[in-house]
C-alpha cells in the first residue's frame, strides 16, 4: 500500500472529472448556473482535496483541553439572569403548551395539513428549525424538552406529596441496550418522514405524538429520566449529538457530583461535558463558548450503537433528497409496475419503494464507510481493526451530514415554514386571527435560487473540510507516529472528496415530488 497517498486521491480527483454537467437545481425549476456544474463538482472536489493538505502541514496537536472557551457564568450577575427560574419558567410553560398545541389542534383543528398549526410546526419549525439551531447555536432541546418537563413537574409533585420517596422505579438501565431504544425509534422516525404517506396528516401527528409520550414518560418512569433522556429518548439522542457541532457547550469543573450520576459522564480525559444531570446539581458549572465542532472531537470511546447513529443520520438526510430526484421516481415507477398499484393506505407500492430507501440506503452507507474504514486499517498495517477504525472516525462524519441537512432544507425553512405565522393566528384552521397575521402572505422570493446554489455548494464543501479537519484531530489522537496519522487519512480524504461530488450532484437534481 505505498502507492496509497497517490492512488486514492489520483481516484477521487479522476471521478469528479468523470461527472457530467447537469443546468437544473433542486428548486422544482430550471437555474442556469454562470459555469457548468461539473466545474463546481471539480472545483469542490479539490477544495476538499487542497484543505488536507493545509490541515496536515499546519495541525500539529491535539488536546481536548486545548481549545479556547469563554464562561458565560462567570459572573454572578449572569450566572443568575441565565440560570434564574423567572426566566425558565415561562420557556418550560411554553415548551408544553406547544407540546399540547400540536395534540389538541391535530384532533380538533383542520383537517387540511396547510391550514393545521401541527403538521408545519411539528416538520418545518420543529424538526428542521430546532435541528439547525442545535447544531449551530446549542442544545436548547434539554431545556425545552416537554417530556422531561412535565416528568420534572410531577416528580416535584409527588415528593411534595410523598416526602422521601421517588416518582421513578429506578430501575438499573441494562448496559447492553446502549442507546440502542433510541435507534430503533430513530428509524421508525426516519420511516415516518420518508415512506409513509399519511404522516402529514394532523390526526395522525397528534396520534404519535400521544404515543411517543407514553413511551417517554414510561421509560423515565421505569429508569429515571436522565437515563432515560440519555438512551432512550430519541431527540435528545439525536439532539445530543448534533449539538457537539454547535458553539456552546456546558462543563463542570469540580467532579464532585459525578460519582453519583446515573450515567456515565466523564470522557477518557476524566471531563464532565454537556452532563445534564451534573450541571443541575453542580454550583461549580460553566456555559462555554467555544469552537464550531471541536465538541465532535472528544476524546472518548463510541460504541457500535453511537456509530449505527450516525450512520443512519448521514444516510437519512442524503436519502431524503435523493428521493426527490428524477432518478429515485424511476425506482418507484419499477416498483409501481412490479408489484402494481394496489395495497392499502399505510403500506402499498409507492410505501415499499420509499421503505425500501429507508432501510438500503444506511445500509450502502455503512458498508461503503467501511470498506474505507478497511482501507485505513490496512494503510496503519493492521494496529486498529477495521470496526474499531470506523466507530474511532465515526463522529468526524456529522459536519458532513449538517452541512447537507441545512443545504436541502433551508428552502423548506425559510419558505415553507413560513407558514407558521398566519397558523399562529389561526392554529386549529377555523376562522381566527388571534394576532392578526392570518392574512400574511407567503414570501417565496425570500432566498434568490441562484444564491442558494452558491450557499449550498459553500456549506457542502465548508462540511466536508470540517469532517477533514476533525478526522485528522482523532488520527493525531490515536497514532502517535506522524507519518501513520497522514496514511490512517488517505482513504478517509477520498471518501470524503467522492461524498462531496455526490451531494453536490444531488442537490442539483430538478424536485419532482
Amino acid at each position: 500500500m505505498k502507492n496509497l497517498k497517490i492512488i486514492l486521491p489520483a481516484v477521487a480527483a479522476a471521478g469528479s472529472l468523470m461527472v457530467w454537467p447537469a443546468y437544473a437545481h433542486g428548486f422544482g425549476e430550471r437555474t442556469e448556473l454562470p459555469v457548468p456544474l461539473g466545474y463546481f463538482l471539480i472545483g469542490a472536489g479539490f477544495a476538499v482535496a487542497l484543505s488536507f493538505l493545509f490541515i496536515s502541514v499546519f495541525v500539529k496537536a491535539s488536546g481536548e483541553s486545548s481549545y479556547r472557551r469563554f464562561n458565560l457564568l462567570g459572573s454572578r450577575w449572569s450566572q443568575a439572569t441565565l440560570t434564574s427560574p423567572i426566566l425558565m419558567t415561562p420557556i418550560k410553560l411554553f415548551s408544553v403548551f406547544l407540546l399540547g398545541l400540536v395534540i389538541a389542534t391535530g384532533y380538533a383543528g383542520e383537517s387540511e395539513s396547510l391550514l393545521n398549526f401541527s403538521p408545519t410546526f411539528v416538520w418545518i419549525i420543529w424538526w428542521v428549525g430546532m435541528s439547525i439551531f442545535i447544531a449551530l447555536i446549542g442544545n436548547i432541546w434539554a431545556l425545552v424538552n416537554p417530556w422531561k418537563i412535565i416528568f420534572s413537574w410531577a416528580e416535584w409533585f409527588y415528593q411534595i406529596v410523598r416526602p422521601g420517596r421517588g416518582l421513578s422505579l429506578s430501575r438499573d438501565y441494562p448496559a447492553k441496550f446502549g442507546i440502542w431504544p433510541a435507534l430503533m425509534l430513530f428509524v421508525l422516525y426516519t420511516w415516518i418522514q420518508d415512506a409513509y404517506t399519511k404522516g402529514d396528516i394532523p390526526s395522525q401527528i397528534a396520534t404519535m405524538a400521544v404515543v411517543y409520550s407514553i413511551i417517554t414518560l414510561g421509560g423515565m418512569f421505569i429508569f429515571g429520566r436522565y437515563q432515560w433522556l440519555r438512551h432512550g429518548e430519541v431527540f435528545s439522542v439525536v439532539f445530543g449529538v448534533l449539538s457537539r457541532f454547535s458553539v456552546t457547550e456546558i462543563r463542570i469543573r469540580s467532579q464532585d457530583s459525578c460519582p453519583v450520576c446515573s450515567v456515565d459522564c466523564r470522557n477518557l480525559s476524566g471531563e464532565c461535558i454537556d452532563c445534564y444531570e451534573c450541571f443541575q446539581r453542580s454550583s461549580d458549572r460553566e456555559l462555554n463558548l467555544r469552537p464550531f465542532a471541536i465538541g465532535l472531537s472528544r476524546n472518548e470511546k463510541v460504541t457500535n450503537d453511537i456509530l449505527a447513529l450516525v450512520v443512519l443520520m448521514l444516510a437519512t438526510v442524503t436519502f431524503d433528497g435523493f428521493s426527490a430526484t428524477p432518478a429515485w421516481a424511476e425506482f418507484q415507477t419499477f416498483i409501481l409496475d412490479t408489484f402494481g398499484n394496489g395495497g392499502s393506505e399505510v403500506f402499498n407500492s409507492l410505501v415499499l419503494a420509499d421503505t425500501m430507501g429507508v432501510i438500503l440506503f444506511p445500509l450502502g452507507f455503512f458498508m461503503v464507510y467501511l470498506f474505507f474504514s478497511k482501507l485505513m486499517a490496512i494503510s496503519v498495517e493492521g494496529e486498529v481493526s477495521t470496526l474499531e477504525m470506523a466507530r474511532i472516525f465515526g463522529y468526524s462524519l456529522i459536519p458532513i451530514a449538517l452541512a447537507y441537512n441545512i443545504a436541502h432544507f433551508i428552502t423548506l425553512l425559510l419558505i415553507q415554514g413560513q407558514l407558521i405565522v398566519p397558523l399562529a393566528s389561526d392554529p386549529f384552521g377555523s376562522g381566527w386571527n388571534i394576532f392578526g397575521t392570518v392574512d400574511y402572505s407567503i414570501n417565496i422570493a425570500i432566498i434568490n435560487a441562484r444564491i442558494l446554489w452558491f450557499l449550498s455548494v459553500g456549506l457542502i464543501v465548508l462540511g466536508h473540510m470540517l469532517a477533514v479537519y476533525l478526522a485528522h484531530l482523532v488520527a493525531i489522537r490515536t497514532f502517535s507516529n506522524r507519518a501513520m496519522v497522514l496514511k490512517s487519512q488517505y482513504p478517509m480524504l477520498t471518501l470524503m472528496v467522492v461524498y462531496t461530488l455526490i451531494s453536490l450532484w444531488i442537490l442539483a437534481q430538478p424536485i419532482v415530488q
